[in-house]
Formats: C-alpha cells, sequence, structure tokens
C-alpha cells in the first residue's frame, strides 16, 4: 500500500515536470512565443534542469533536445519504478527489460505529447467561444496550428462554425489508440 502512494505522488511528480518539458519542447519547434504566462511559466520551471544540458546536448533540426531528453528519462525513471515492485519481472532478460523500458518510454512521451495536444485543442476549441482575445489564445492558437491549418483546408467552416479542432481531436484519439 504504502508503494503504491510512493509510485502515485512518483507518477504525478514526474508526469508535471514531463508535461513542462514536452510544453517547452513543443513551443520552441512551433515557434511559440514564450512572451506570456504559459511561456513564462514553463521557462523558469524548467530553465534549471534545460540551461545545463543545452552546453552539451545541441539541438537537431531545430529540435530542442535538452527539453525532449529530461522528458524521455523521466519516463523511464518512472518505469523503472513501476516495474520494479512488479512481481515476475525478475525473470525476464535484463536485455528484454532494458530494451522493454526503453520503448515503453518513448511510448510514454508520445502520449503525453497527444495529451497535451488535445488539451490546447480543447483550451482553444473554448477560449474561441468565451473570450478569443484571452493573453492564453495566442501561445495556444501557435500550438495547434500546425494541426489544425491542414484540416481547415479541406474541411470549411460550416454555418460558420469551425470543426476543425474536434477532428483533430477525433484523429488525436485515433493515434493514441495505437500508441497504447
Amino acid at each position: 500500500m504504502l508503494a503504491h502512494a510512493g509510485i502515485f505522488l512518483l507518477d504525478a511528480v514526474i508526469g508535471f515536470f514531463s508535461v513542462a518539458l514536452l510544453l517547452r519542447f513543443f513551443m520552441q519547434a512551433f515557434r511559440a512565443s514564450f512572451a506570456n504566462q504559459i511561456g513564462t511559466f514553463v521557462v523558469q520551471l524548467t530553465n534549471w534542469l534545460v540551461k545545463p544540458l543545452r552546453r552539451f546536448l545541441p539541438g537537431l533540426y531545430g529540435l530542442d533536445l535538452a527539453s525532449l531528453l529530461p522528458a524521455y528519462l523521466l519516463q523511464l525513471l518512472l518505469l523503472l519504478a513501476v516495474f520494479s515492485l512488479r512481481p515476475g519481472t525478475g525473470e525476464l532478460p535484463l536485455e528484454s527489460l532494458l530494451g522493454l523500458l526503453f520503448w515503453q518510454a518513448a511510448l510514454a512521451v508520445l502520449r503525453l505529447g497527444i495529451y497535451i495536444l488535445i488539451g490546447a485543442l480543447i483550451v482553444q476549441a473554448v477560449l474561441s467561444w468565451i473570450n478569443p482575445y484571452s493573453p492564453l489564445g495566442q501561445p495556444v492558437a501557435q500550438l495547434t496550428r500546425p494541426f489544425l491549418d491542414p484540416i481547415q483546408r479541406l474541411v470549411p467552416p460550416v454555418g460558420g462554425i469551425d470543426l476543425s479542432p474536434l477532428i483533430a481531436i477525433l484523429l488525436a484519439q485515433v493515434v493514441l489508440m495505437f500508441v497504447r
């Protein structure tokens, strides 16, 4: 029981920092502005980890690996903790176990990225109805624009209502089915 509570707390903390690191990665990859509340929060929360890593871990094709690698390693650490508590994991060969953990950590990072996208799409849809000029509207729109633009070219607004966020959420859900 105590181990489960510890795993729950570890999952919450690691999940929080992983989301922050992935948000930083996505904001840089999609050229979203950091001059807002979300950007400032993400930068201040992750600078202690990302800045030292940038000294020896350069970017790759404009992607910030110093933000992506810690998110991956945090997911790997969480999986190691969970697998260490499972009965029967000692029966697997070490190479198989490590390969499985490395692959599962990559899938966990991908799932988190998809959940971030779905959350951003929902926030953008709600803000477009309630307050499209909210300070959060611009960074959320910058995060979702690469996904919504192709859909908007294929599916025009129906009765003045943009269905592209709904379609993007459905497509993200389909991708999540294959990632699990």
